[in-house]
């Protein structure tokens, strides 16, 4: 892995650009599942907000870059959703430069935002990094030009069974995407684990076209584990 990328929790920190990059937030989540009629504790906001504090204290940060899938709900804007999402975006702006890449559910997401004068971006490139949100192939000059690609969108976790037991973690993947590197970022949505990837179908089309058993797994949980190629941990 590249010397200038740090791993911390959920997040990826680009050291020389002073970047922090996290994604697939998804504010709004407890209010999509109380009109789905799943009543949960609204605590979403407050505890996403607390993880990121303890990351951002351990860092010397000029930037936070979203990699897309800010808010939940897909074509409508919820009124828990839009205040949510502008009280974690005054969080960082008060001391961070914010860039937000559009993800999928972010259909409608440039109403909100507007109001905090931040325009959403297809993609962002810094350096030799490209990164976006990974629902779809975005191959232009930016593209070719980088040597690593950072995704989110696929919400990768991983499930370790030991006995009868067993407990699913979120993860990295990092890997090979042609002749590019390619890192998948877990979502920073602390309500769901993710999609276990040796179980459930690859949803970007990044993965979709790599070969997902040479990739590496780094597992979330107390610190970050290096779990080796994927292919090691099926066998």
């Amino acid at each position: 892995m590249d010397k200038n990328i740090q791993l911390m929790d959920l997040a990826l920190y680009l050291k020389k650009e002073q970047i922090l990059i996290i994604g697939d937030i998804h504010l709004g989540y407890e209010e999509s599942l109380s009109q789905q009629g799943v009543l949960v504790p609204r605590f979403q906001l407050e505890e996403t907000i607390k993880r990121l504090e303890k990351i951002l204290k351990k860092l010397k940060i000029k930037e936070v870059v979203i990699t897309g899938d800010l808010k939940h709900e897909f074509g409508k804007i919820l009124y828990t959703e839009s205040r949510d999402t502008l009280q974690f975006l005054d969080f960082l702006l008060k001391k961070y430069k914010v860039t937000i890449i559009k993800g999928n559910h972010d259909t409608i997401l440039t109403y909100i935002v507007q109001k905090r004068d931040i325009e959403l971006k297809q993609y962002y490139k810094i350096n030799n990094f490209f990164i976006c949100h990974g629902d779809r192939l975005m191959e232009n000059l930016d593209f070719f030009n980088s040597n690593t690609i950072i995704i989110g969108h696929e919400h990768p976790a991983i499930s370790i069974s030991k006995n009868s037991r067993s407990e699913t973690f979120k993860c990295f993947l990092i890997g090979k995407y042609k002749n590019k590197n390619l890192i998948v970022m877990p979502s920073f949505n602390i309500l769901i684990e993710g999609s276990n990837i040796l179980k459930e179908k690859l949803l970007s089309p990044f993965l979709k076209k790599s070969n997902l058993d040479d990739f590496e797994i780094y597992v979330v949980a107390d610190k970050i584990y290096n779990f080796g190629k994927l292919k090691n941990v099926k066998s």
